[in-house]
């Protein structure tokens, strides 16, 4: 056998949203791209900010010697600067140079903080709806994942995150704004949390580290603030893409930003960058660094992605679907109308319409719905929706 046991059964529970990006692939070829209405994956049409451009189109036409070389494992110090800046101003914390690491994306950034953070047998715990690729990421360091469901406003429960930390628990990874639903968490819920977490920090005599995955912070409708989870538990580590709020998901940059509060920070920081080299991205792109560097209060039109999402949410409310309304983000999670979500999700790809099933992020009888994408794609997608739905009602009213 050419691959693993291990890898094998990866490859035969992989990822939802990758198996309906392929089967995207083939529905074009039957039905031509141009009735395929593809909502499946999270990536962007948008095109980077001019600023990107401009910036890019510069360094590369004045090249500097030796801007293609390594650099520190954590990252050009001026890019570094830069973001611990932006984080100074964001969140009214001492953030330093040294509590940043410059990564390959968001990805990038929590493979290296479950490195350097976890021993074989531990428990880090996820809450669902997730995604899907974090439980790959904890088994990818000999974790385990322990997932705890959220009600029916996707807010995870403190009293029940309670219960379920234990002396094997070293992690808890949230994501807000939330892919798939959108929802942002609020003051209150965090504030819930960091209370647990230090509580059980306390009790277990041995740190409880909180990721806090932001790469969609910045994508925050109705004149929302977003709270920053940091500041709601010292032992925080904060993961962060450009993929989203500057468009650049193939650019693979990031970071990782350790709070100034958190505990043995001196060789916490050692590790993780340890951990960025040895794990085999030794470090994040140069090129990408210098960009991104002047670039921190650059942020794609917000307005056009609230101006998507509202058309979709309005429409599908109409229908009669029920769904969250999304705080940011650029998804939708609404409920399948029949109880199969795997099952609805297959029947829309007889209109063309391709989404995600719920039960790949761990929330059956729903799916995702990501408007990231063009407005004709959208449209035509709502078109499949209201049709399904009606097919429906239809049925209902026969049986």
């Amino acid at each position: 056998m050419p691959v693993s046991g291990k890898t094998l059964a990866g490859m035969k529970n992989s990822s939802w949203i990758r198996q309906m990006f392929e089967a995207g692939a083939i529905l074009k070829q039957e039905l031509g791209p141009e009735n395929v209405f593809d909502m499946s994956i999270g990536n962007p049409v948008t095109e980077p900010p001019p600023e990107f451009i401009r910036q890019l189109a510069g360094i590369t036409a004045n090249p500097q010697p030796g801007m293609h070389r390594y650099m520190p494992n954590a990252g050009y110090p001026h890019a570094r600067e830069a973001v611990a800046r932006q984080l100074r101003t964001d969140y009214q914390l001492k953030i330093q140079v040294e509590d940043i690491v410059m990564t390959c994306g968001a990805a990038g950034a929590i493979n290296v903080v479950l490195k350097t953070i976890l021993n074989p047998g531990e428990e880090v715990i996820v809450f669902s709806p997730y995604f899907p690729e974090y439980l790959s990421y904890i088994d990818n360091h000999g974790g385990i994942p322990r997932i705890v469901g959220t009600g029916d406003n996707f807010m995870p429960d403190a009293g029940e995150l309670s219960t379920v930390i234990n002396t094997s628990t070293r992690a808890v990874i949230i994501n807000s704004p939330n892919n798939p639903s959108g929802v942002m968490y609020s003051t209150g819920c965090l504030e819930n949390l960091g209370c647990v977490l230090a509580e059980k920090s306390r009790q277990l005599g041995r740190v409880i580290y909180l990721i806090s995955d932001e790469p969609y912070r910045r994508l925050i409708y109705d004149g929302l603030s977003y709270p920053p989870p940091i500041h709601f538990y010292s032992e925080t580590i904060i993961t962060h893409s450009f993929s989203k709020d500057l468009s650049l998901p193939g650019e693979r940059i990031g970071y990782l930003a350790l709070s100034p509060r958190a505990s043995d920070c001196e060789q916490l920081r050692a590790g993780l960058v340890y951990s960025n080299r040895i794990l085999g991205f030794v470090n994040a792109p140069a090129l990408m660094q210098n960009v991104v560097a002047e670039l921190q209060s650059v942020t794609v039109s917000v307005e056009e992605y609230q101006k998507k999402r509202d058309y979709i949410y309005a429409e599908l409310a109409a229908a009669g679907y029920e769904t969250v309304k999304p705080d940011g983000a650029f998804y939708l999670f609404p409920k399948t109308p029949v109880k199969d979500d795997v099952a609805f999700v297959k029947s829309l790809m007889q209109s063309g319409v391709l989404a995600v099933p719920g039960t790949g992020f761990g929330r059956a009888g729903h799916m995702r719905l990501s408007f990231c994408v063009e407005d004709r794609v959208i449209e035509g997608a709502v078109r499949g929706l209201k049709k399904a739905m009606e097919g429906v009602y239809e049925r209902r009213a026969g049986s």
